[in-house]
């Protein structure tokens, strides 16, 4: 016979579902790593959000940036899914929520962060090889036919031509556009004046908290146990096993029917492209 405690001892505390978005903003990934994109968080974040009784969701992010796209799309369910349910988002930044970090980050109804952490990068970066002598060193010609005088812009082979330059600033400076308006939609008049707000530098916490980017300094549990009060229980929300085709070991079925040499070497490029992000922010 089943045992039910008194109802003065049960658990009236909140439960507020917490998910982590972690990594490399960028769609797909490599056959051993799932990037972060909105195809890798979207059906957790919506499991969050389907909590009835929890009165919000809670968001850590730990992110260096990556794609502005999916920064946006990620951004852009947070809050069709916040007024869809009538939730509130609390944020909690790790390590760092730069550039697209913090594009997701400005979701929130407010951002707590840790006096370590790093905010901001608000810019646009294009980052790239090139290789214009290398083919002629090991005696390789190179071939390329193209419909349209700017079809192979920006080739690693060729030398760099300043109206190709010019043409990817203008793109930067567009998308810049979208996310500096993206930042003063959501922070309003939280945000200073400050000269270099949006010029790509980066702060620590106590920094941010100046400069209006986040709302404080602290950390997830002792917060929301200040907002719902001591009893508030916090669950980790996570993706079940297998989802996006992933076995149980973490590796996508296709790993084993593609050339095992080119995921290694698109693993270890993605690698050092991943290792350059987060080392911008001394990590």
């Amino acid at each position: 016979m089943k045992k039910f405690l008194p109802r003065k001892f049960r658990n009236k505390g909140v439960t507020i579902p917490v998910v982590r978005l972690s990594g490399v903003i960028a769609s797909g990934g490599s056959a051993l790593k799932q990037n972060l994109s909105l195809a890798s968080c979207a059906t957790v974040l919506e499991k969050a959000f389907s909590d009835k009784k929890a009165p919000a969701v809670a968001i850590s992010i730990n992110s260096p940036g990556g794609s502005p796209v999916q920064s946006r799309q990620i951004y852009l369910r947070i809050r069709q899914l916040a007024k869809e349910k009538n939730k509130k988002v609390h944020v909690f930044v790790e390590d760092v929520a730069a550039s697209g970090g913090y594009m997701i980050a400005v979701a929130g109804d407010d951002i707590t962060v840790d006096p370590s952490s790093i905010v901001g990068s608000i810019g646009v970066v294009s980052a790239s090889f090139g290789f214009p002598k290398l083919l002629e060193k090991i005696g390789v010609e190179r071939r390329v036919y193209t419909a349209g005088q700017n079809k192979a812009t920006l080739d690693p082979f060729k030398p760099e031509k300043k109206s190709d330059i010019a043409h990817l600033k203008s793109l930067q400076l567009e998308i810049h556009d979208v996310f500096i308006d993206m930042v003063k939609q959501a922070r309003g008049d939280r945000l200073s004046d400050d000269p270099n707000l949006f010029t790509g530098l980066f702060w620590a916490g106590k920094k941010g908290v100046e400069l209006g980017l986040v709302d404080g300094i602290g950390d997830m549990r002792s917060s929301l146990k200040e907002l719902y009060g001591k009893d508030t229980n916090l669950k980790l929300i996570e993706a079940k096993k297998g989802l996006f085709g992933r076995s149980k070991t973490g590796i996508s079925s296709s790993f084993f029917n593609a050339d095992i040499s080119q995921q290694l070497t698109e693993g270890a490029l993605n690698a050092v492209e991943e290792r350059a992000l987060w080392s911008r922010f001394g990590l």
